[in-house]
């Protein structure tokens, strides 16, 4: 592979300052066909016995990421047709990429800011993880990527989460000392996607190291300000350069003494960053040492770490009854597929219209008023009108990937399994057949699943069901 000869220049120079790090075999890693990786969803799966038996069904080997959870290489190109793709059941995910999420261990009850967020797996990682109970921010600065966020938000059936799409400034001024914890994967030369992507090189010569620096360093500043004291950022970056990772981090604790690295046990495959060298603590991953593309990590903490879980005080608890016509009419929809566990857990937060549509919200949405939000809390659906007046409700397909199957109640729900031709259809948009054997009821709304994960909703009308999967969601 050609390489840019600034980049060349830079890493021979990398190579003779910091002996810790092999040169041996780098340049070649180039020439390497680029790792393939999944990451299970921990909202979806439970157990690592579950995990390898979907790897079969998916022919794939049992090689796990050893850096991540859930992780694992895979052979195969990846989500496009899988029903468990189109299910949430897993993110494909470059394997290095999985790491910051893991290092940054969210948890229930905070409150976590993904400051650039697209295209979503590290957020839908953090969301996982929180499990509904928190708030989750994941942020894009870009409206375009913020859609492609969107999507993979919604696939992923998390919670308690809302996407902005504004300027890490505009967030700092308005939520200052918010936040328990914040991911910041920072915009970046992309040294380490060379052999992944064609494009990167010529991204580089445009927007390299000079470009990145400057807009990294206010990005930090950005978050340091939203920060609680006591609470944690891990900078993460796809790339090779000193002065956007370790030379980076050292400016900003040089400006900011308040913060420490905090150093993480050895994981192997991770390149851990000792006391000799000039950031301790920091972590790589390099394509000639392991089974990843190039990138960076560290963990910051400001002050002494504390176990902050702020997003306490913001959270609505209660089963709330409502009056709303939105809500009434969403119920008795959602009335027909639900279980009466499913429909206790449905109603635990409360519902808010915005115009035709009704969100469920488990914390105040009043927190990010004046600021740029695409979404907010669980859609639920839309209350639409008809031609003869009256107005139907059309529940979100959000709703239907937050459940578990056991929140469905079991003449609503219609299993398909891989080989059935039917399940092809569905995701393409198409009516499908509703068998005797498949023991549902005979009208009403169901839900359409693969094995145990729900996909979206259906309407039955004797021996056939029309299909509720979105346009924009459908196969082509």
């Amino acid at each position: 592979m050609q390489l840019p000869e600034s980049f060349v220049n830079e890493m021979n120079d990398f190579f003779s300052r910091y002996k810790y790090v092999p040169q041996e075999g780098f340049y070649e890693s180039f020439d390497k066909e680029p790792l393939k990786g999944i990451r299970f969803s921990r909202s979806k799966i439970s157990s690592r016995e579950q995990e390898k038996a979907l790897l079969s069904d998916m022919n794939e080997e049992i090689n796990p990421v050893s850096w991540c959870s859930g992780g694992y290489y895979v052979n195969n190109e990846p989500g496009g047709k899988d029903p468990l793709y189109h299910a949430g059941v897993y993110y494909p995910q470059e394997p290095s990429a999985m790491l910051p999420a893991q290092v940054m261990a969210a948890r229930p009850g905070e409150t976590v800011l993904d400051l650039c967020a697209a295209p979503g797996g590290k957020a839908c990682r953090l969301g996982e993880d929180m499990r509904g109970r928190g708030i989750l921010v994941a942020n894009e600065i870009s409206f375009e990527r913020s859609k492609a966020l969107l999507r993979n938000i919604e696939r992923s059936g998390i919670e308690g989460l809302v996407i902005l799409n504004e300027t890490p400034e505009n967030i700092a001024g308005r939520l200052p000392l918010f936040f328990d914890k914040i991911l910041i994967d920072a915009p970046c030369s992309g040294e380490g996607m060379f052999r992944r992507d064609k494009g990167a090189t010529k991204s580089y010569m445009n927007y390299g190291p000079k470009v990145c620096v400057p807009l990294q360093e206010s990005i930090l500043e950005a978050a340091d300000k939203c920060l609680k004291e006591g609470g944690s950022i891990v900078y993460s970056t796809c790339t090779f350069c000193f002065d956007e990772d370790e030379g980076q981090i050292a400016s900003f604790i040089s400006r900011h003494p308040e913060y420490h690295v905090k150093a993480h046990p050895e994981i192997e495959g991770v390149t851990h960053a000792g006391e000799d060298s000039v950031l301790p603590g920091s972590m790589r991953i390099w394509p000639h040492l392991s089974e990843g593309d190039g990138h960076f990590c560290v963990h910051l903490i400001k002050g002494e770490e504390k176990d902050l879980r702020s997003a306490e005080e913001y959270l609505i608890r209660d089963v709330v009854g409502s009056k709303d016509k939105n809500a009434e009419a969403a119920l008795s929809v959602l009335d027909e597929v639900l279980s009466d566990g499913g429909r206790e857990e449905l109603l635990t937060g409360r519902f808010v219209s915005h115009g035709t549509g009704l969100f469920k919200m488990t914390f105040d949405e009043k927190i990010f008023k004046r600021l740029k939000v695409v979404k907010t809390g669980l859609y639920v659906g839309d209350l639409k009108p008809l031609k003869s007046g009256k107005k139907v409700f059309e529940p979100s397909n959000s709703i239907a990937l937050t459940l578990g199957k056991d929140a469905i109640r079991d003449d609503s729900y219609l299993s398909l399994g891989r080989d059935d031709d039917r399940l092809t259809k569905y995701l393409r948009g198409e009516t499908i057949a509703i068998l005797p054997d498949d023991g549902l009821k005979s009208s009403g709304t169901i839900i359409v699943g693969t094995g145990s994960f729900p996909l979206g909703f259906a309407k039955i009308n004797g021996q056939t069901a029309k299909n509720m999967y979105p346009k924009a969601w459908r196969l082509i």
